[in-house]
């Protein structure tokens, strides 16, 4: 058997419209700003400073598991819009 070098449909260049490239100029930079490293150390902290503060009682177990499933969305954000994708076109 031979194996195909053509990409797989999901990984398929999408074409952008005529004109549009300062726009998505504009969304890979705040792409790159949400999930940079500035992004990543914030979370981090933040993650860090919400634990403490439910372990020592001081903040709700609710919006302490709210923050957590917040950034595992902000930085999955990309393959969850991938398995989205992928289960609508097949």
């Amino acid at each position: 058997m031979t194996a195909s070098l053509t990409p797989a449909a999901a990984q398929a260049p999408i074409n952008d419209p005529q004109g549009s490239g300062p726009i998505v100029a504009a969304l890979d930079w705040l792409q790159g700003s949400l999930l940079g490293n500035v992004a990543t150390t914030a979370a981090v902290i933040a993650v860090a400073a919400v634990g403490f503060m439910m372990l020592t009682g001081r903040l709700n177990w609710r919006y302490g598991i709210t923050v957590v499933i917040g950034c595992f969305i902000l930085f999955g954000a990309t393959s969850i819009v991938a398995g989205i994708r992928a289960a609508a076109g097949g």
